[in-house]
C-alpha cells in the first residue's frame, strides 16, 4: 500500500439551504461529519468519528478497524475461511483471522485514498469519488472500477450511491459504515429503532451465517415495531421485507427530536452497536463510554459467495453493480 500523507487528505463540505452541513473525506470515501439543527435549534453532529481527518491515517485507526463513516469493500462483512469459488476456481483472500476474512481485508476500500472527481455546490450539493481496485488486490479477481456519490438534498437527505464495473468475474458487496448518534453526543441507549424485517440471519460463534433464518416474532431482537435500543451490544443481520421506495429502518432520538429513515435497494441491514469505542482519539462530540453509537449498514448477505440460497454477489464484465442508500433526517 502506498503511503498516504496528511497533505493528501481532503474534506469536502456540502451545505444545503437549511444550513445542514455534510462533510465527506476522500480517505475511505467516508462520511466524516453531518450537522443538523435539533428541536431546540442547536446545530449538532450526528456522525460519530474522529474529530481530525489525520486520525484516519494513524496506525491505531488501522489496528482498531472501526471503519468510521467509510465505504467498505470489496466485500463488506465476513467471508468464511477467506475463500470462495467462481466457475469452480477457488480464490483465497488475504488477511484471514480466525478463519474469517472481514471487510475486504487488511487494506480494504476504507483504507484507500479515493479520487475526487466532481463537486456540485448548487441545489442538492454532491461530491463524486472514484477508486480502481486492481486485479487480485487483497486476493479478489478482476479490475474493479468503483464510483461513490454523496448528495445532500434540500430535504436533509444523505444519498449514497455506489456503482462498480469489472473486467473479470468477481464478487462485490459495498456498504457505508457510518456510526450515528442522533443526540449529537452521550449514548444511543435512549434511541428507538424500527426495522422492516421479520427475520434475521442465524450466526455462529464467529458471527458467520449458518445459512438459516430466525423468525423474529416474539424474539428479543424483534424491531418490527419501534423499540428502545437500551444497553445492548448489537451485531445482527436483518433480512429486509421490502426495498427501494419503502422505508426499511427508522432511528429516533426523543432527546434531540431527530429521526432518521433509511431506504435502500439492498437485501439486508446490519445493525451494529458496540458497547464501547476506542478512546485513542477525540471525537466530534462528547460521548458516553457505554453504547455511544449505532451503525445501520445496507448491503448483501455476509458470506453470500458461499451460500447458494443467498442473493448472488457475483459481478460479470458488462454488468453494473449498484447500491443506493438514503438516510432521510427530520426533526420534531
Amino acid at each position: 500500500m502506498s503511503e498516504v500523507r496528511k497533505s493528501d487528505l481532503k474534506v469536502i463540505e456540502l451545505v444545503n439551504t437549511n444550513k445542514s452541513r455534510l462533510q465527506v473525506l476522500n480517505y475511505g470515501a467516508a462520511i466524516f461529519s453531518f450537522k443538523i439543527k435539533n428541536k431546540e435549534g442547536k446545530l449538532i453532529d450526528l456522525i460519530v468519528g474522529p474529530q481530525e481527518a489525520s486520525d484516519y491515517l494513524s496506525s491505531e485507526y488501522h489496528e482498531e478497524n472501526r471503519c468510521f463513516g467509510a465505504t467498505i469493500g470489496r466485500f463488506a462483512g465476513r467471508i468464511s475461511g477467506g475463500k470462495f469459488s467462481i466457475k469452480d476456481k477457488e480464490y483465497q483472500l488475504d488477511e484471514v483471522q480466525d478463519e474469517v476474512h472481514l471487510h475486504g481485508g487488511k487494506f480494504g476500500f476504507q483504507y484507500k485514498l479515493w479520487n475526487v472527481e466532481k463537486v456540485n455546490e448548487g441545489q442538492d450539493p454532491s461530491v463524486e469519488l472514484s477508486y480502481t481496485s486492481e486485479n487480485m488486490e487483497e486476493g479478489y479477481p478482476g479490475r474493479l472500477a468503483i464510483k461513490a456519490k454523496f448528495t445532500l438534498t434540500e430535504n436533509d437527505e444523505i444519498k449514497v450511491d455506489y456503482s462498480a464495473t469489472t473486467d473479470k468475474d468477481t464478487i462485490v458487496n459495498l456498504t457505508n459504515h457510518s456510526y450515528f448518534n442522533l443526540n449529537g453526543g452521550g449514548s444511543v441507549s435512549d434511541h428507538f429503532l424500527q426495522v422492516n424485517a421479520a427475520k434475521i440471519l442465524e450466526l455462529d460463534d464467529k458471527n458467520l451465517p449458518t445459512g438459516n433464518l430466525t423468525k423474529l416474532k416474539d424474539h428479543p431482537k424483534d424491531h418490527q415495531e419501534s423499540k428502545i435500543l437500551g444497553n445492548r451490544e448489537l451485531d445482527d443481520v436483518y433480512v429486509l421485507d421490502g426495498r427501494d421506495e419503502e422505508v426499511q429502518a427508522q432511528l429516533y432520538a426523543p432527546l434531540s427530536g431527530v429521526k432518521m429513515k433509511l431506504r435502500s435497494n439492498q437485501p439486508v441491514i446490519v445493525v451494529y452497536s458496540p458497547e464501547e469505542l476506542p478512546d485513542t482519539w477525540t471525537y466530534h462530540s462528547e460521548l458516553d463510554p457505554s453504547y455511544p453509537a449505532v451503525a445501520l449498514e445496507a448491503q448483501n448477505y455476509p458470506d453470500a459467495p458461499n451460500f447458494r440460497n443467498f442473493p448472488s454477489s457475483l459481478l460479470k464484465p458488462g454488468e453494473l453493480y449498484e447500491n443506493s442508500i438514503i438516510y432521510a433526517f427530520s426533526v420534531k
